[in-house]
Parts: C-alpha cells; sequence; structure tokens
C-alpha cells in the first residue's frame, strides 16, 4: 500500500538514479571543482554527439569513482595519470603512460589521451609567511618544526600524499590534521593554518595570493589530467569514445585555471563554463540543463524523502518486532540491544562509505545505512514500552483467557503505543537529518546543494539544502505527534518523550 501511494510522487524504490537506456552515458566526477568541469564537458561531448548524457556530480574521493567505473555505475570520468599510478595501483611500479593503459585494458578500462594540463600536487603558503621564514622550497620546512600544517584528508591517507612525502624529506612537523580541501585554503589564508596541499591548477591559488613551495626533491609525480572510460562504450556509444579522443591535447593550464576561476570565483555555473569552453575552442553548440531554484527544490525533496521513507519504513517493520523479541527473551533482548547500540556508535559517513562496495553508489547504500542508523530507537522504545506495562494488567488479560499473541495484539501493543511512537519520531526526525550524507555517495536528497555550497563557498547553495531540511524535521516531528493524538487514547499518551 505504501508503495503503491509513494510511486505518482515519484518517491518509490526505482526513483533513484538508474540508466535510461543501454545508450545513455554515465559521467562521474569527484568532489572538487575541477573534477566537476571536466565532468560537464564530457557530458557536453556526449550530449553533443546525439547520446543522452547524465553527469552524477561530487560523488566523493577517489576510490569511490574508481569501484563505480569497475561495476559499470558510470561508464566515464576525469582522473590523473598520477593518482592511477600512486594511489590506484600503488606499488605496481608504473613507469609511463604505456603501463597504465596496459593494466586498465586488463580491467575492461582505457585511457584517452592527456587532455593538455597537468594538475600536480603541491604545498602552499600565504606568501607574507614565505617572506618571513624565508620559505622557497619544501626542503626549507625543516628548519621550522613548529609549524601548522592541514591537509585535505584524502592527501593525509593517499600513498603519494603526506605519509611519503614526509618520509622522503624527512620533515619534523608533527601538528598535521586533516580537513576539506576548501576549507583548508580559508585555513591558510586566514593564518588558521600555516600550510596546505594544493591542486597547482586551483583559483585560489592566486585568489588568495599563495606561494608554491618548489618540489626540490621531485617527489610528486606528473598529474596528466585524462579520462578513464570502460570498453563496452566502444559498442555501446562509439561516437562517444571518438569525441572523447578529440578532447586530448586542447585543455591547458591556463584554460582549466580560468575555469576553475569562473566557477568558484565569479560563481558562475560549471555546466555553463564548459560549454563557453566547447563553443570557444572546439566551436561546439551545447547546452547543460537548466533547473530553477523551484525544480532544484522539488528534485532534491523528492529524492530526501525517498530516503526517509524507505528507511523508516524498513526499519519500523524490522524494529518492533525486535523490541518484541527483546522484551520478551532477555538474554537475546541484551545481544539485540546492544548490536543496534553498536551501530548507533559507527560514524555515518563511515557508514555509507562502508556500503560501496557491497551495494555501489547511490540511493540503495544510503537507503540501507539509514535503515541502521534507525533501530535503536524503535527498538529501544518498544522494548521499554511493553517491559514497563503493569504486572497486574498482563494477569488480567491472562486471567480472561488471552492466547499470548492475541495479549500481546489487543493489550500490551496497545498500551506500547506511545512509546513505539516515540521511538519512531526520534528515529524519522535523526534519518532526516543524516540523509543529507547520501550526497556523498550519489544519493541527492538535501545534501547536494549543501555540499556543492561547501566546496564553492557558496552560502545560499548551503541555505537550500539545510532549511528544507530543518522544516522537513520539523514536520514529520508534528505529523507524529498528530498520529499520536489520533490513534493513541488521551488517557495513555505519554506526557514526556522517552
Amino acid at each position: 500500500m505504501v508503495f503503491i501511494l509513494l510511486v505518482p510522487l515519484g518517491l518509490g524504490p526505482f526513483s533513484f538514479p538508474a540508466r535510461a537506456s543501454l545508450s545513455e552515458v554515465t559521467v562521474g566526477s569527484k568532489k572538487f571543482t575541477e573534477s566537476v568541469i571536466l565532468g560537464e564537458l564530457v557530458a557536453g561531448l556526449v550530449r553533443h554527439g546525439g547520446y543522452p548524457a547524465r553527469h552524477r556530480k561530487e560523488l566523493g574521493g577517489t576510490r569511490v569513482l574508481w569501484n563505480a567505473l569497475l561495476r559499470g555505475e558510470i561508464d566515464v570520468y576525469p582522473e590523473y595519470t598520477g593518482t592511477l599510478a600512486e594511489e590506484i595501483f600503488a606499488r605496481k611500479g608504473l613507469r609511463d603512460e604505456a603501463e597504465i593503459r596496459r593494466i586498465l585494458a586488463r580491467q575492461g578500462l582505457a585511457m584517452t589521451a592527456a587532455l593538455g594540463f597537468n594538475n600536480n600536487y603541491a604545498l602552499g603558503m600565504r606568501r607574507e609567511t614565505c617572506r618571513k621564514l624565508d620559505l622557497h622550497r619544501i626542503s626549507d620546512l625543516l628548519k621550522h618544526p613548529g609549524l601548522n600544517f592541514g591537509f585535505s584528508n584524502e592527501f593525509l591517507a593517499r600513498s603519494d600524499g603526506w605519509p611519503g612525502l614526509r618520509a622522503r624529506y624527512g620533515l619534523p612537523q608533527t601538528n598535521v590534521f586533516g580537513l576539506e580541501h576548501e576549507l583548508a585554503y580559508r585555513g591558510v589564508a586566514t593564518g588558521a593554518i600555516d600550510a596546505t596541499d594544493l591542486y597547482t591548477t586551483d583559483a585560489e591559488i592566486a585568489y588568495h595570493d599563495l606561494c608554491v613551495l618548489e618540489d626540490d626533491q621531485r617527489y610528486f609525480p606528473v598529474y596528466a589530467a585524462v579520462l578513464i572510460y570502460r570498453q563496452d562504450l566502444e559498442k555501446r556509444a562509439p561516437g562517444v569514445v571518438a569525441a572523447l579522443a578529440g578532447l586530448g591535447g586542447t585543455i591547458k593550464a591556463g584554460d582549466m585555471i580560468r575555469m576553475n576561476e569562473r566557477a568558484k570565483v565569479e560563481k558562475v555555473p560549471e555546466g555553463d563554463v564548459a560549454a563557453d569552453f566547447l563553443k570557444e575552442r572546439l566551436s561546439l553548440k551545447t547546452a547543460s540543463p537548466v533547473e530553477t531554484v523551484a525544480a532544484q527544490v522539488w528534485q532534491r525533496t523528492r529524492e530526501h524523502l525517498s530516503l526517509v521513507t524507505l528507511a523508516l519504513l524498513a526499519a519500523i517493520i524490522m524494529a518492533v518486532p525486535l523490541g518484541i523479541a527483546a522484551e520478551r527473551l532477555p538474554r537475546l533482548g541484551q545481544f539485540i540491544l546492544g548490536g543496534a547500540g553498536v551501530i548507533q556508535t559507527i560514524p555515518s559517513l563511515a557508514l555509507l562509505v562502508f556500503m560501496i562496495p557491497f551495494l555501489g553508489i547511490g540511493g540503495l547504500p544510503a537507503v540501507v545505512a539509514l535503515f541502521l542508523y534507525g533501530l535503536l530507537p524503535i527498538i529501544r522504545n518498544t522494548y521499554t514500552g511493553l517491559r514497563d506495562i503493569p504486572p497486574p494488567v498482563r494477569e488480567s488479560a491472562a486471567a480472561l483467557g488471552l492466547p499470548p499473541g492475541a495479549r500481546l495484539r489487543l493489550v500490551e501493543l496497545p498500551l506500547a503505543a506511545p512509546a513505539i511512537l516515540a521511538g519512531i519520531k526520534t528515529s524519522a526526525v535523526i534519518t532526516v537529518g543524516t540523509a543529507t550524507l547520501g550526497a556523498i555517495i550519489g544519493a541527492g536528497g538535501y545534501g547536494q546543494p549543501i555540499l556543492t555550497g561547501i566546496r564553492l563557498d557558496d552560502l545560499g547553495l548551503i541555505l537550500q539544502g539545510a532549511v528544507p531540511s530543518a522544516v522537513l524535521a520539523l514536520l514529520v516531528q508534528g505529523a507524529f505527534e498528530l498520529l499520536e493524538r489520533v490513534i493513541v487514547p488521551q488517557g495513555l499518551r505519554l506526557k514526556h518523550v522517552i
């Protein structure tokens, strides 16, 4: 019944992104501006070639995109040769592009020629700090062990990131922590941190007047921008592969810096930036889909409601019987409550990422993660509501000759209903808030404008996701309070929320 009601609103389980046809090309991009722009360039080329294209933006870090490509959830995404050699195929000793192509081919993948620019890793600091401490090279940092480093989270963990850099140079700094790449630039600009990792084509380098330290020991490899795609794309959409090949060598470093600047500093939509480049350099007239703010909010609302509704329904169906079992069987109940409690302690972002190897990206892993998070409040409140039923009431029901199933259905569950509803309400509100993280793995929802707003330092976009999410949480809470008034007799209503 619930499924039938959800489908007309586009809220059924199949409302999550899915291929429209075999000829549709799905483009992926990482959660930084340059990758999104390159993804828009590819999507524009695909549409110009007459194929439908869908761009799944800001899907997370390198491993998320790589695994999505291997599973066929995306067909193509922009990558860098240094990342392939040092991160994806670490310890394989790859020396050139030919070796990279051979190992890609063994996994059913292919790589275009270099797009024309390198986006290398580097370390950057405020120019004033560089002058004051006479810093020009990375090795100069050896003289200043007290400097504070704030690196992007991915750089901290990558094999070609901080661990290897510290070992190569023998850097003595110990006050090193991770944060989002975009926030790191602000930290350097304000003096909160002394140095961070840079992408050499980032517009923020010039915008914040940062100095780039020379990699005098040549630690970082060359990160030539390329496109990686599935080989089966050559059969499904051969014109697309030819178009991708035509992009090779057309984007110079200055072009990429300017495109990043337009998107990050001038707040021009990435689709427009890509369309302008294709028109000016390749004489291709393309247009990215344009949506009004109202249409975007409605789309995100549908996606968010899909995540919340499916996860909450699954949690209710599973948690209420588990709560009953926990109350009926005390020893088993300890394991049920303990297991649900352990799940609740797992950081939500970690749980989402943990689901990717098993369920891929998109709505399904997000729903499963939200379902798991929604279990504990319902299980605990069901258990507590049943346990707190006065013994005389149970004895009276038994004296009337009611069998256990009838006692549960006609007496115990109605008495426990206020507590159970309170648990469901708590679970629903938690699910509404946590669902915003689903955007990191391509599930959409209100988290998408929040994620984009953080990346672009755009408060309006952040509010476009945060405000509706907060309003939805209030509406959900109000709806459950009304539901309690309808189905729970006045004498049984809780005066305090459990």
